[in-house]
């Protein structure tokens, strides 16, 4: 039988050491247990916006029990024991000690205020990066009957989250968030992906009058640089009502200089030469493809910026929806390509900022200016 590792003095060098919220929150519910009265000053955050399962549990006796009368609270312990066995329902592990411990470490009870923003702040943080994942999930799970609808949902519930934490923390102008956007994922098999796009191509040159039903498809939405500039000059010449065939095409492409190094005029011509099935078809499947890349490049860099402690709730909430507002323009051209009546998502109430003083002596103030 295995001898089971023992943790020794040496190991703790490896522990991870606590996030700075570790500590805010150590003050805030120090500042509780010193002086409960102070919870009613504490407002937007709930057990579940505490990092660990003990700071959750004593966050939920504090909420839950009655407070206690000041003057018998600073001669005794027993509503501090009811804390502790009522915290210890959620957290067997907790201890009088750590109680102790929390009280000790808090500088200034009356920072209490203060100390529960941060908690939300981090809260926030969290809860975007985990509405990030789950889309980026979604995006890559192929066993999911309706994908593109899936992912919307998600998309949706991600912008909820943003919502969210815009009402609590209204972003303020021009403030972004400084994290890079993170690289590309690895390299990934896009033959299909490809082929289906030659086909596009070949059949667009093949039926140019088809060319007008899929005005919503951008070239953008296609993977290859090559591919790109022949919708490209596709789009051009249907437009300008011109002859299109392989050659006008090639001819095109080479007046917008979009041949490049490695690209051959017999390989573009045998590209457009061999349609099949229909424009509108291979056009969906390209705007689909598109839309699915646009939340995966959404969601990955929304979750950089989540990942980021130094990126305040009002960078990220101006980050996240700049990076929304891109996959929301692709989710209008997939709405008009398939005929999907969008989904209306409430939009939350604008956040009132401070405005003059509404007291009595500040309105008959008002109203005597206007009468002279």
């Amino acid at each position: 039988m295995p001898h089971a590792h023992e943790p020794d003095e040496d190991d703790l060098e490896a522990i991870t050491p606590p996030q700075p919220v570790f500590h805010v929150e150590q003050a805030l519910l120090g500042a509780l247990l010193l002086e409960p009265h102070r919870l009613g000053d504490v407002t937007g955050i709930a057990a579940s916006s505490f990092s660990t399962a003990a700071h959750a549990a004593v966050f939920a006796a504090i909420s839950t029990l009655p407070p206690p009368d000041p003057a018998e609270h600073a001669t005794n312990t027993k509503w501090l024991d009811r804390v502790l066995a009522t915290g210890r329902e959620q957290a067997r592990g907790l201890t009088a000690s750590y109680l102790h411990t929390l009280v000790q470490v808090c500088p200034w009870p009356r920072h209490a205020t203060a100390y529960g923003r941060m908690v939300e702040a981090e809260h926030a943080r969290r809860r975007l990066q985990t509405a990030a994942e789950r889309l980026v999930q979604t995006v890559h799970d192929v066993s999911i009957p309706h994908r593109v609808q899936t992912v919307l949902v998600e998309a949706d519930a991600l912008a909820a989250v943003v919502d969210d934490i815009a009402a609590r923390f209204p972003p303020r102008a021009g403030v972004l968030p400084r994290t890079e956007a993170p690289p590309p994922p690895s390299a990934r098999d896009y033959t299909e992906a490809v082929e289906e796009e030659q086909l596009l191509l070949a059949t667009a040159t093949a039926h140019p009058s088809d060319v007008d039903s899929v005005r919503w498809l951008l070239p953008d939405d296609f993977t290859l640089p090559l591919h790109a500039g022949l919708w490209q000059c596709l789009t051009a010449l249907a437009r300008r009502r011109e002859p299109i065939d392989p050659v006008t095409v090639l001819w095109e492409v080479q007046q917008r200089g979009l041949l490049h190094d490695g690209d051959e005029p017999g390989e573009v011509l045998r590209l457009l030469a061999e349609p099949a099935g229909s424009v509108e078809h291979w056009g969906e499947r390209a705007l689909q493809r598109s839309l699915l890349t646009t939340a995966d490049h959404t969601s990955r860099r929304i979750e950089a910026y989540a990942c980021d402690p130094a990126n305040t709730p009002f960078q990220l909430v101006v980050g996240a929806r700049r990076s929304l507002a891109g996959l929301s323009a692709v989710r209008t051209r997939w709405q008009h390509a398939t005929g999907t009546v969008p989904t209306s998502r409430p939009r939350p109430a604008p956040t009132i900022r401070a405005g003059p003083p509404t007291t009595t002596a500040a309105h008959n103030a008002r109203a005597t200016r206007a009468t002279r």
